[in-house]
C-alpha cells in the first residue's frame, strides 16, 4: 500500500529513500554473484544469488511503491555498479567469500531499519509502512543468519577488512542516498 508523499514526513521520505536505493543495490550485489558464478559454474551459488535475490527485488517492488520517482535516489546508476562490484568481486575468491559479505551487508542492513522501526514505533506509523519494515528486517536477519553460518566462524584477516569495508561502504551509501 503506498501514502501520497506528502503524508510522510521530511524524515520518511530520507529513509525511505535511502532503504529503495538500498535495495536496489542489493538486487545488483545478487545479480553480479549469480554473473561470476555463471562463468564459474558453481551452481550453489547460482541458486543462492537467485533466491536471495527473488527476496531483494520483492522489497524494491514494496519500498518502490512508498516513493514516488522524484523522492528517488539520483545515483540509482552508481547504487546498481556499487552493488554488483559488491557482489561479483567476492564470488571470484569463492563462496566463503561470497557468505561473509553478505553477512557483512546484511548486519549493516539489519541496524539501519531497525532504527526506521523504533521511530515508527515511537512516533506513529503511515499504516502499513512498519508491517513492511518488520518484514524485510526479517528476511534481511535471515540472510545475515544463513550467510554467517554458511561463511564459518573463522574468517581470515583480508576477509575481515573486505568486510568491514563494505559496511563502512554501506554506512556511507546510506549518508549520501539519504540526500542525493
Amino acid at each position: 500500500m503506498s501514502v501520497l508523499p506528502h503524508t510522510l514526513s521530511p524524515y520518511l521520505l530520507r529513509e525511505l529513500r535511502s532503504d529503495h536505493a538500498g535495495e536496489t543495490g542489493a538486487v545488483y550485489i545478487y545479480k553480479g554473484i549469480e554473473t561470476v558464478a555463471q562463468w564459474r559454474g558453481d551452481v550453489e551459488l547460482i541458486r543462492f544469488a537467485q533466491a536471495h535475490g527473488a527476496t531483494e527485488s520483492d522489497h524494491l517492488k514494496e519500498v518502490t511503491d512508498w516513493l514516488p520517482p522524484p523522492q528517488q535516489s539520483l545515483l540509482l546508476g552508481p547504487w546498481r555498479c556499487a552493488g554488483w562490484l559488491t557482489g561479483a568481486l567476492p564470488a571470484l575468491f569463492g563462496r566463503r567469500a561470497v557468505y561473509a559479505t553478505i553477512a557483512a551487508v546484511e548486519t549493516f542492513v539489519d541496524l539501519h531499519y531497525q532504527q526506521q522501526i523504533d521511530h515508527l514505533q515511537a512516533s506513529g506509523d503511515p499504516h502499513g509502512l512498519l508491517p513492511l519494515l518488520l518484514r524485510c528486517q526479517a528476511d534481511e536477519q535471515h540472510h545475515r543468519d544463513e550467510s554467517a553460518a554458511l561463511a564459518g566462524e573463522h574468517i581470515g584477516l583480508l576477509l575481515r577488512a573486505w568486510c568491514w569495508t563494505v559496511g563502512f561502504g554501506s554506512s556511507m551509501a546510506v549518508v549520501l542516498a539519504r540526500r542525493i
